[in-house]
């Protein structure tokens, strides 16, 4: 909306400029020769016009441009606003990714998982199907789902579902929930 105002006020000052500046034009060929005819007239008309809107169209031609640089300048502006909270997020969900990654590591520590079973875990966190499983680590599927099955019995869950629970129960607590 704000541009198409101003669109439609450089518009109405462009025509008012360009009948203005005949009007004056004529206006002073009519001061300097009273008894000119209307074809004298008209032709003086026809030789101002087009150094009129010449005149017209730089000076809408220059408000356009500085329109479009203070657009540029805005979105440039908004662009690096953008760029440095895209950063900052990465930098937090990084440090959060850490913090989360090593609060899963202790947790596989206490369970006394296997390198085999902490592999599995993770991947079983992830969401990969137990086949997708097999084919990363180049075993069968029976072997992951021995491998699942011993994690599951270590941690105390009953299967997948459990085991993403286990760790997401204390991220999606409400606010202001006190540690139990």
């Amino acid at each position: 909306m704000p541009n198409e105002l101003m669109d439609r006020r450089t518009r109405t000052w462009a025509i008012v400029a360009v009948l203005a500046g005949i009007a004056l034009m004529l206006a002073v060929e009519v001061w300097e020769d009273p008894d000119k005819t209307f074809f004298g007239l008209l032709r003086e008309l026809v030789a101002v016009v087009p150094v009129v809107l010449t005149s017209a169209g730089v000076v809408v031609l220059f408000l356009i441009s500085r329109h479009q640089r203070e657009e540029t300048v805005s979105l440039i502006r908004d662009l690096e606003i953008a760029r440095a909270q895209g950063h900052r997020w990465r930098s937090e969900a990084r440090t959060l990714l850490n913090g989360l990654g090593e609060a899963i590591d202790t947790q596989f520590s206490r369970w006394n998982l296997t390198e085999a079973e902490r592999s599995v875990a993770l991947l079983l966190l992830k969401g990969l199907s137990l086949k997708e499983i097999a084919g990363l680590r180049a075993t069968t599927e029976r072997t992951i789902r021995a491998q699942a099955h011993a994690l599951y019995a270590k941690a105390g869950v009953t299967g997948r579902a459990s085991l993403s629970a286990f760790f997401l129960e204390d991220l999606l607590a409400p606010i202001g929930r006190e540690e139990e």
